[in-house]
């Protein structure tokens, strides 16, 4: 990544410093997570699952992956506990290395005609570990680059935990890509799809490499300074901030539901239903992966010259339009269309995520800014990429394609209510 678009001539290397650390923790937690989700797409259906059907198993697979959005608000109440109280740093440290153990576990799980049903219960234990780590990630990081952001660069600094997302999704898929390169199906099967759960335990070396090195908020001291900490955060993000809390977990809706539709959904739909090749598909997605990269760059430098929430609903507004072309442009046959709506749809993405990094954290102040932005992302999760997969494949199976982009619209005027609501304060 090209810091001269996000850092001021003078920031110097400890700013640099600052955004490696935002940006290289994130990348690995999120390529932990889309690793499941891909995997959940291609193999975990019958290698953990007992089912009749083909469509069942993935549907089981689905909502395997849909645990760690129920962990996710766990993990923001327990991190954000901790980061508001003893500090951003060690709490980031301890997310990573909780998701980074349950990633490689999984990599290391006997199947299900090994172990039963034991295989499928310890693939959800693990899981939830998933997402009970990533729940204190993304707010830590996004902390962790905004209260350093000097004057008119806080939605710039702000994207550098955004840009994770990207990094970690190119590193996971394209993984998944070369492997499917090299071996054959039945090996890819029986021991393939192991290698990319096994190799996150070298991207969290790197992590927390990084990560050790940084010092904590000025922020934060400045509040611990002012007063001593909040002795339970939660209880005074409820009382003190519920319009913000409110507002800010339906506003990440759109940004969920767009992504997981995008990208796990449709590589399910893409090799399930309309029968493409693994391969193809997965290129495919890296190739449109990129214009979520230009996005959220794109959404940054805007959001300082105007401000966050006006291009987040300007991406709100874009989303129901994807939604509205899902099934004409998804199910049209062609590999040029649906990659060129991929494209749109994760550019499109960048628009209602990128600007979250610095405009969800300022709803609240310092002493409780970690609870309160982890709580709202993480569960706005729940409700926009926790079901995401799972209900856009029961509703394709069941009606098509045309309600799975209802759905997406729906998701998209829900967070533009919010951003609307949130604005009237």
């Amino acid at each position: 990544m090209d810091t001269t678009v996000i850092t001021p001539k003078l920031a110097g290397a400890s700013a640099r410093r600052i955004l490696a650390a935002s940006l290289v923790g994130t990348a690995v937690e999120f390529y932990d997570f889309y690793v499941y989700a891909t995997a959940a797409s291609l193999v975990f259906g019958p290698l953990f699952f007992s089912a009749a059907s083909a469509s069942t198993q993935l549907l089981a697979a689905y909502a395997s992956f849909g645990i760690a959005f129920v962990a996710r608000p766990i993990g923001a109440l327990v991190f954000g506990h901790f980061g508001d109280r003893i500090g951003r740093k060690s709490t980031l440290v301890a997310s990573l290395l909780l998701m980074g153990a349950s990633t490689v576990l999984i990599g290391l799980l006997p199947t299900y005609a090994s172990v039963g049903w034991a295989a499928p219960l310890l693939l959800c234990i693990l899981r939830f570990g998933q997402g009970f780590g990533l729940g204190g990630e993304w707010g830590g990081a996004a902390l962790l680059a905004v209260e350093n952001a000097p004057p008119g660069y806080r939605a710039r600094y702000g994207m550098a935990p955004q840009l994770g997302a990207p990094v970690g999704f190119i590193a996971a898929n394209g993984l998944f890509l070369v492997l499917g390169m090299l071996l054959t199906p039945a090996e890819f099967l029986s021991w393939g799809w192991r290698v990319p759960f096994l190799f996150s335990a070298i991207l969290v070396a790197v992590g927390l490499w990084v990560r050790l090195k940084i010092t904590e908020t000025p922020a934060f001291k400045a509040a611990l300074a002012e007063a001593p900490p909040a002795a339970v955060p939660v209880v005074e993000v409820l009382r003190d901030y519920p319009r913000e809390t409110i507002c800010g977990t339906f506003a990440v809706v759109a940004c969920f539901a767009l992504f997981y539709l995008a990208t796990a959904f449709a590589l399910g739909y893409g090799t399930g239903t309309l029968h493409y090749d693994r391969r193809t598909f997965l290129a495919l997605q890296l190739g449109a992966i990129l214009f979520l990269a230009v996005g959220i760059v794109t959404a940054g430098i805007w959001s300082d010259r105007t401000n966050p929430r006006r291009v987040l609903m300007v991406g709100c507004a874009l989303t129901i339009v994807a939604g509205l072309g899902l099934a004409p442009m998804l199910g049209s046959g062609s590999l040029l269309v649906i990659g060129l709506y991929l494209s749109l749809c994760l550019l499109i993405m960048g628009f209602v995520y990128g600007p979250l990094g610095a405009w969800l954290p300022g709803l609240f102040p310092a002493r409780v800014r970690y609870t309160g932005a982890s709580l709202a992302f993480n569960v706005g999760g729940i409700l926009g990429g926790g079901i995401a997969p799972i209900l856009a494949q029961a509703l394709a199976d069941r009606g098509g394609l045309p309600y799975v982009g209802v759905y997406l619209a729906i998701a998209a005027l829900t967070s533009l209510v919010a951003l609307a609501s949130i604005g009237r304060r």
